[in-house]
């Protein structure tokens, strides 16, 4: 992590809805979710929140070498958004703990706020962290 990865920095990105980011597509084998409105799907909406924060980073950390991982998520989604829509989402880095990052942020639709809330990230040697994986993969029943 370079020294200038601190608390204050912010970036908004955006992003257009297409249809495949909508709720049938989010689980395509759920009946339950096909039979559901074609709005941007919340699960698609931690991601695009996600992909902000790591954009915010990125240049603050030995990349690809360093990478991040989401750790939590506490967002609301209050509202929807028809494919075609721009949604842009404004991260806020608030604190550095170490190598936690916890990060503010909020996404509208060009017509309204869509969501808001906290995002904590951790940043990983990539390498060691697929190690892990890669020997967790080698218990699976």
């Amino acid at each position: 992590m370079r020294e200038s990865l601190q608390a204050g920095l912010a970036h908004e990105f955006t992003f257009v809805v297409p249809p495949t980011k909508t709720v049938p597509c989010l689980y395509p084998e759920s009946p339950e979710f096909q039979a559901m409105p074609e709005v941007f799907a919340t699960g698609f909406m931690v991601g695009l929140i996600e992909w902000a924060c790591i954009k915010l980073i990125e240049p603050h950390l030995d990349w690809p070498h360093e990478q991040s991982v989401g750790t939590h998520v506490d967002l609301s989604h209050t509202a929807a958004t028809p494919p075609g829509f721009t949604v842009t989402v404004r991260a806020r880095l608030e604190s550095v703990e170490g190598r936690k990052l916890r990060f503010t942020v909020e996404a509208d639709d060009g017509v309204e706020r869509i969501g808001q809330g906290i995002h904590e990230r951790f940043v990983i040697d990539a390498a060691k962290f697929t190690a892990k994986v890669a020997e967790k993969a080698t218990r699976s029943a």
